[in-house]
């Protein structure tokens, strides 16, 4: 096992792995740029070093500056978490060259799976179903047209090196496509450095269903079951949960999908985590749709339902370990969902919201897990994604799931910042939502016709958590003083909870 590993990412994720790290007895660098001085995966890591400015080209995307600092810290591998350097076959294969294990899949590995094209045409040399689209960059708009003339419009345009909705465009008419094809290139190449773009046929209202996996360097590939990732705004997913209601209805998917990503990671001769992910149409059909070669941001709803701790089994594949576990030994129970709660606004177009995080009340109590990278005093940048933490709740079905999750968001406070947590609140009381009747238009629906709520009052909303806190106590907790401001918050915070 090793003896030293880099952590060549920041936040939520850098932190959830400096602690299995820890529990592995295994020591941690960290890496961080000038935002990040005082970030919590700094203070939390055995070892930390300074790798540029805040702009993240001049840091967290500095490969020579990760590999000097791993060498000098005599690290044995680096993870890469997500985003960064994480589907980048270039750095892999630097790491390989120094000596150093890359903690994920092979370098070729990566080029095979990583660039969306070429995904695509081996999934369709495997038989996996594929969405009709283009086998190659579409780079000359003649070309583009007829592609998108044979599919049919709408068509999605879509970045051949990089997921997470950058370089993503819907095309409704031909003379909307020479113009999209100009923004959607800009865009991936200021993301990925690589600006091109790909034609799918775009599918009205699907579902996103991905299937994660795990392989060994033996050979041993197994899937770990489905994750629903529907709920989605601007393509960037903002809940999940495992299983997906839509796969419970209809079981059998659960083997034909998993089969199906089996497969493509075997072609691939895939290694480490990965995830599968396909498009579903309420017919029953599903479409591959790409492969994201690395840890999600939603693996923990896998790891509450399954049992499995995906970042140790990251860390033993890469250390040369076998794969520990085989398909007949997976099993699913209970239900998990995750709200990924950011430093965004809401209410104006969910536009960020950096700052200092005055007071901070998170939640917890059984069946609640909070990946979080934050704490109160520090300040959260604007250069970065505004992601704080994951929020995630388990119970024996999906209703006592969303429950939990209800009563984990009503205590959770955070001032100083504008976050999503009210809109999360509002998902889970929408009848469809409860109903498990979500696709990918599912939140462009909803915040088409969502009012607004008042203004929020930050000391009601810690008011809210306090009282929480208190019930939960059964009236153990010291109470304050009639006349004191903390009385009249619990006061106020306790008639909204009831309301």
């Amino acid at each position: 096992m090793f003896e030293r590993v880099l952590i060549a990412n920041r936040g939520e994720i850098a932190v959830r792995i400096v602690r299995a790290l820890r529990e592995m007895n295994i020591r941690s660098v960290a890496v961080f740029s000038d935002a990040d001085r005082g970030a919590l995966h700094v203070r939390l890591a055995d070892e930390a070093e300074h790798i540029g400015p805040a702009a993240s080209s001049e840091s967290y995307l500095r490969q020579d500056r990760i590999l000097e600092t791993a060498k000098k810290h005599h690290a044995d591998a680096i993870h890469p978490g997500y985003g960064f350097l994480s589907e980048n076959a270039e750095f892999a294969a630097a790491c390989a060259k120094e000596g150093i294990v890359f903690i994920g899949p092979s370098a070729e590995s990566i080029r095979r799976l990583g660039s969306k094209t070429a995904a695509r045409v081996l999934a369709k040399q495997v038989g996996a179903p594929v969405v009709p689209g283009s086998e190659e960059a579409a780079t000359e708009i003649a070309h583009a047209r007829a592609i998108a003339s044979e599919i049919g419009y709408p068509v999605l345009l879509k970045a051949a090196a990089g997921g997470g909705g950058k370089g993503m465009r819907r095309v409704n008419a031909e003379d909307e496509l020479e113009s999209a094809i100009r923004d959607a290139s800009s865009e991936a190449e200021r993301a990925f450095h690589n600006g091109e773009v790909y034609i799918e046929k775009f599918i009205e209202r699907p579902r996103h269903i991905e299937i994660q996996i795990a392989g060994d360097h033996y050979g041993n590939l197994v899937h770990l079951g489905e994750r629903e990732c529907s709920l989605q705004r601007r393509h960037q997913k903002i809940m999940e949960e495992c299983p997906s209601p839509w796969v419970a209805r209809h079981p059998e998917l659960r083997d034909k999908m998993g089969q199906a990503a089996l497969k493509i990671a075997r072609a691939a001769n895939y290694d480490n985590l990965g995830t599968v992910e396909f498009l579903a149409d309420d017919r029953g059909n599903f479409y591959f749709l790409e492969v994201n070669t690395r840890l999600q941001v939603e693996h923990p709803v896998t790891e509450l339902v399954t049992g499995y701790d995906l970042v140790h089994l990251q860390l033993r594949i890469a250390a040369g370990e076998a794969l520990p576990i085989r398909q007949a030994d997976v099993a699913w129970r209970g239900w998990a969902i995750e709200c990924r709660v950011g430093a965004e606004d809401p209410e104006a177009n969910f536009f960020p919201s950096p700052g200092t995080i005055t007071q901070l009340r998170e939640p917890s109590g059984p069946g609640v897990r909070l990946d979080s990278g934050v704490y109160p005093g520090w300040t959260v940048p604007l250069e970065y994604d505004p992601l704080l933490a994951k929020l995630v709740t388990w119970a024996p079905d999906r209703a006592a799931a969303i429950h939990r999750m209800s009563r984990a968001l009503a205590e959770y406070a955070i001032t100083g910042v504008k976050t999503t947590v009210t809109l999360f609140q509002e998902i889970l009381e929408d009848a469809e939502f409860r109903a498990g009747n979500i696709s990918t238009g599912f939140v462009p629906d909803f915040l088409a016709d969502r009012k607004p709520p008042s203004e929020p009052d930050p000391q009601l909303d810690l008011a809210v958590a306090l009282a929480t806190a208190a019930f939960s106590e059964n009236g153990k907790r010291e109470q304050p003083a009639k006349d004191a401001p903390e009385s009249r918050w619990l006061t106020e915070g306790r008639s909204r909870l009831l309301r």
